[in-house]
């Protein structure tokens, strides 16, 4: 069954608060950037401590032992989920996931970020992809793939063909997840909870319609029934 994932793009501690009100509903806490910027493994401790499985989205792109160290060092916090860059090429990916392995059988799932969910066709033509988000996709998917990747991160858009690609094995994550009616924010491939569950989704990522709403409690059960219907 698919699960919900809260972005916590707040400070530490609000973060702490927000997952436990909603925790009954959110079992994977997502430490981003900002907050692991600001709190390094701080931020981990805190919301295993809180009950959550913590998925590290740190994206990481470096060359390979760079990357190798990193992945060696997430892994030791006990993470569940940690995300690289799939546009890191194979070595880089390959490098991933023997560092994440070190950790043996508490070993964090490494997702491959195929194309942000942030970017349109325009934003790819701009950095050389011209032939538009899906072919990308599902290019980066099948690098991810033969490098030993646990998963991949791609928009709800792309996932039944990633689906349908790599078998029901590996892990689709798919940020972007706006409730029908919501504001998509600085998302632009974006798809509802329903719809993402439908198309193959494991893991759906959610931040502000579930921390901005009047009771985040409420959106967040909102969202895990709309999953579960879906």
């Amino acid at each position: 069954m698919a699960e919900l994932a809260l972005a916590l793009d707040v400070p530490l501690e609000q973060g702490e608060r927000l997952y436990r009100q909603v925790s009954a509903s959110v079992r994977v806490a997502k430490v981003g950037l900002s907050l692991f910027v600001e709190h390094g493994p701080r931020a981990v401790e805190v919301l295993k401590r809180a009950g959550a499985e913590v998925f590290l989205d740190l994206k990481l792109h470096d060359i390979p032992n760079t990357v190798e160290l990193a992945a060696a060092r997430a892994a030791a916090l006990g993470v569940r989920y940690l995300t690289v860059h799939a546009g890191g090429g194979a070595k880089m990916l390959e490098a991933a996931v023997k560092g994440a392995s070190s950790a043996g059988a508490g070993a964090p799932i490494v997702l491959a970020v195929t194309v942000l969910t942030s970017m349109d066709a325009a934003g790819l033509s701009s950095v050389g992809v011209g032939d538009g988000a899906a072919a990308q996709v599902e290019r980066l998917a099948r690098l991810a793939v033969e490098a030993g990747a646990g998963g991949l991160v791609c928009s709800a858009h792309e996932a039944a063909a990633l689906r349908a690609l790599v078998g029901p094995k590996l892990v689709l994550c798919t940020p972007g997840i706006r409730p029908a009616g919501a504001a998509k924010g600085d998302q632009a491939r974006v798809e509802t909870p329903s719809a993402a569950v439908k198309a193959g989704a494991d893991l759906l990522v959610v931040g502000r319609p579930i921390h901005e709403a009047a009771d985040p409690a409420a959106a967040a059960r909102a969202i895990a029934d709309e999953m579960r219907a879906g």
